[in-house]
């Protein structure tokens, strides 16, 4: 039996996120249009909100209402190191273990040529100038243990070393394959403690 085309269409919109299959897609929009209109039309008005306030920072690229974002304007935070990382998400992960007091700077992808994206399409000019412009002492590379990571990793490894800073990386207590936002915060603290001079 085929849906209204109403849901149909819901359950076709649903499916475009990631990791969500035809079965996610349908009980999300059953559970959709089991919920109050009220609550409907909140959860619309905040999709809405978050789309047309949330913005890349101009300084570290992380998402935010504000810019420059809270991590850049905060005065406590250690302004001679940057943690950089893919994605705000990662950036997250990382806040969680409340471990990190330094700045950050996201990438906003790593380098992948199967997926055409290659050195120019993330934000690593932007980092290069970061660290010749500001008194940067250390760089901590913290990027997902994937093939993409490790080769963002070396690439930026290589074009950091005439900076003569100190350039780390997280400690592999994370497992090869898997992504920082789904790492729990004791093995992300450990991670960072445990980081390496590349």
């Amino acid at each position: 039996m085929e849906y209204t085309k109403p849901i149909a269409e819901l359950t076709d919109f649903f499916q475009r996120f990631p990791g969500i299959g035809p079965k996610s897609a349908q009980r999300l929009a059953f559970y959709l249009l089991k919920m109050p209109l009220s609550d409907v039309e909140k959860f619309a008005a905040k999709m809405v909100e978050a789309k047309t306030t949330v913005k890349c920072c101009s300084k570290c690229f992380n998402m935010s209402a504000s810019d420059p974002c809270e991590i850049c304007s905060d005065e406590n935070r250690n302004k001679q190191i940057i943690c950089v990382v893919a994605e705000t998400k990662d950036l997250i992960a990382i806040e969680k273990t409340r471990e990190y007091k330094g700045q950050y700077h996201v990438l906003q992808g790593v380098i992948s040529p199967i997926d055409g994206i290659g050195a120019g399409d993330i934000r690593v000019k932007e980092l290069l100038t970061r660290i010749a412009e500001e008194n940067i002492t250390e760089v901590i590379l913290a990027l997902n243990p994937s093939v993409e990571g490790e080769a963002t990793t070396l690439y930026l490894a290589k074009l950091l070393k005439p900076f003569n800073i100190k350039i780390s990386r997280i400690a592999l207590g994370i497992p090869v394959g898997s992504d920082l936002e789904y790492a729990d915060e004791i093995t992300l603290a450990r991670a960072l403690e445990g980081r390496r001079e590349v």
